[in-house]
């Protein structure tokens, strides 16, 4: 028996489940059921089933059907790593109970759907825009909402409180001091704005408003070629870019169906972790100048830009480097380019011990950092924490162990893992994780596998340039392939990575044309971030600030 014949047995026990549909769809576990019943339902898988998980709800415009919308709930028990997307369909105007009840991580995935769709959650504490600002008009991700239709701002809200489900909502407190902090301050690592209500100089209360680099990701990968939708995953988490790229195009093949050369696999494994070491520098670093360490930053840096000369010498970009295709690479690795990465690895792992002896065992760090804005593994689950934040809480969790992906379950490798979930175990999470992935980079380089790059499909990947020039058939296969465009079948699927903040994951629906129908980027640092007022709270100030450089929260994966 399947894990959704053994779903449907055991909701037979508690439901009337004549309307509710199970399906298996390219790999994933699929369950449709009325809107009525969506909240019971969630609360006896997340109890029963172990689904401890709610890693997104988002939604889906269908026009054309008597019930216009869906509404998604992707679920991950972390058990076994099982998954399971969970569906109901809505009218125009009708509504479904918020999931806020069941977990609180569901808050800003509800808004983010009714921000962008119109759809709305019933008892949902504060349903309201998220990512589009409060003069904007209309929902942008309906299909009838011209891609080309923008709305500007023409002034700012002033500090308010209605997202955080306080009694008072928008009122001030006269004996306490507002304070507004961003969305242009050095502290808030980019366009973040955080508005605190001080007593003195601890937090009696905060919100966060985000938006202001929204771009509609999603809306632009509706009318681009799935291939060209590759420059814009770069633009999502720009500190390690090519995990985007790696995250996308797993994605979009296996709703293909192809599994790409173990030499490709290979690269993206190396440039993965090389990317997660420049990341976590990203994090490391400036949180240590929010501490007042600048030297630690500069240092650190020296190594980041040593992997962008190594993405330079790959493919020719350094920050936004679109270096995957759907297939494989874009090219195959240059002469001595893999040597090249074993030299830095043997440099990187000098480097993280100086950085250990330098940083993380300094006397004020530690005192700043020990046991401040602690979260506990269950809130960190509740909140859809995951990556190195939610390892950090003590909870052992990571996809390349779980769900093993490109031959991670044959390497060697560690997940560390924390017991407080304060910030100085973030960070040493982090610097343990940047150990490891030297070690996989080493192990990986010293056995790339022969063959090819991409696989060769000439309804999937172009054609070598000396084909295209050089005889008809490379011509005309190039000239099918751009007009024509990459066509995978019709259906729908959720891939994730592990990416260096957490879960990457994204939600494709393909009708069958040359561009996605709806595809949905589920960012790590949006469930973490959505946790910051209450992890905050009763802090002092300057906790605030350390605490969001240890969320390593990065506004082009937040706002999309």
């Amino acid at each position: 028996m399947n894990r959704i014949d053994e779903l449907k047995n055991d909701l037979d026990k508690h439901f009337k489940t004549n309307q509710y549909r199970f399906s298996h769809s390219f790999g994933d576990d699929v369950l449709e059921i009325p809107k009525e019943d969506v909240i019971p339902v969630l609360r006896h898988l997340k109890l029963n089933q172990k689904f401890d998980f709610l890693m997104d709800v988002c939604g889906a415009d269908y026009p054309n059907r008597e019930k216009r919308f869906e509404v998604i709930y992707h679920l991950f028990a972390s058990r076994d790593g099982r998954r399971l997307r969970v569906k109901t369909q809505l009218a125009e105007g009708e509504h479904v109970e918020t999931a806020t009840k069941v977990w609180k991580g569901a808050d800003w995935f509800e808004r983010e759907a009714y921000d962008m769709f119109g759809i709305r959650f019933q008892g949902h504490p504060n349903l309201r825009k998220i990512l589009t600002h409060h003069q904007f008009q209309g929902h942008p991700l309906r299909k009838d909402y011209e891609a080309d239709r923008q709305q500007h701002c023409t002034d700012v809200l002033p500090i308010h409180f209605d997202n955080v489900g306080d009694e008072r909502g928008d009122v001030l407190n006269e004996n306490l001091v507002p304070l507004n902090i961003g969305p242009s301050h050095p502290a808030m690592h980019g366009t973040l704005r955080v508005m605190a209500e001080l007593d003195g100089e601890t937090i009696v209360r905060a919100n966060c408003e985000i938006g202001y680099l929204h771009r509609c990701f999603e809306k632009m990968a509706e009318t681009h070629p799935y291939n060209q939708v590759i420059p814009y995953t770069d633009r999502l988490n720009y500190c390690s870019a090519p995990m985007n790229n790696v995250g996308y195009c797993k994605t979009v093949e296996r709703l293909l169906g192809i599994e790409i050369p173990p030499k490709a696999q290979a690269m993206r494994v190396i440039i993965s972790e090389l990317s997660r070491i420049i990341d976590h520098i990203i994090s490391v670093g400036t949180g240590g100048v929010d501490l007042g360490a600048l030297t630690a930053f500069f240092h650190l840096f020296t190594y980041r830009e040593k992997v962008y000369t190594l993405f330079e010498r790959l493919c020719g970009a350094r920050l936004t480097v679109s270096m995957t295709r759907i297939g494989g690479m874009a090219q195959d690795a240059p002469d001595g380019w893999f040597d090249e990465v074993m030299a830095f690895c043997k440099e990187m792992r000098a480097a993280v011990d100086e950085i250990d002896r330098l940083f993380i065992s300094n006397k004020i760090f530690i005192k700043r950092t020990q046991g401040v804005a602690p979260v506990s593994a269950a809130e960190a689950i509740s909140w859809g924490y995951t990556g190195p934040l939610l390892r950090a809480c003590g909870v052992n969790l990571d996809l390349r162990k779980t769900s093993p992906y490109y031959g991670y379950d044959g390497l060697n490798f560690d997940v560390p893992v924390g017991t407080s979930g304060d910030i100085y175990d973030r960070y040493l999470v982090r610097i343990e994780e940047m150990k490891q992935s030297i070690r996989i980079i080493e192990q990986v380089c010293k056995n790339v596998p022969g063959g090819d790059y991409t696989v060769r499909d000439k309804g999937i990947v172009l054609p070598e340039k000396k084909d295209v020039y050089g005889n008809i058939e490379g011509l005309m296969n190039h000239f099918m392939l751009v007009i024509k465009g990459l066509r995978p079948p019709v259906g729908e699927v959720y891939d994730a990575t592990e990416a260096a903040n957490g879960e990457l994951g994204f939600y494709l629906v393909s009708d069958g044309s040359a561009n996605p129908y709806r595809l949905k980027c589920r960012p790590p640092c949006f469930a973490i971030y959505q946790s910051f007022p209450s992890v905050v709270k009763g802090t002092m100030l300057a906790d605030a600030i350390a605490t969001v450089a240890s969320m390593n929260v990065i506004a082009g994966e937040l706002d999309r």
